[in-house]
């Protein structure tokens, strides 16, 4: 069984920074694309940012010089650093694993203030 656990959500003041963990376990994490994704209230999901095996990685352009996605095969986890947060920032962040259909995490609340 495959599953993604979110964490490192929190309340920011814009400007401010904040690091993203998920945790997975039910695959070989080293062997499977990673992503993260979020979603703003009354909004569609959109990507943020992906990570293959190769360690090769693209970003949304909205987040791109701001946000790091990166990757600790060791222990299984993958992280989303992010810096100079803004209010447009605000959304449930999700973990993605791109392998058979695709699985999801449950998502963790980030929030950031003016």
């Amino acid at each position: 069984q495959v599953q993604l656990v979110e964490s490192g959500g929190g309340l920011v003041q814009a400007g401010g920074s904040l690091r993203l963990s998920c945790a997975a376990s039910g695959i070989i994490l080293s062997r499977n694309p990673m992503a993260w994704y979020r979603q703003a209230p009354g909004k569609q999901r959109e990507f943020v940012a992906r990570i293959t095996s190769a360690y090769t990685t693209n970003y949304a352009d909205s987040v791109k010089g701001r946000f790091t996605i990166s990757r600790d095969n060791t222990v299984n986890t993958v992280y989303l650093q992010m810096n100079s947060l803004k209010p447009d920032d605000t959304a449930v962040y999700y973990c993605y694993a791109d392998w058979n259909r695709g699985y999801w995490g449950q998502g963790t609340q980030v929030t950031v203030s003016s």
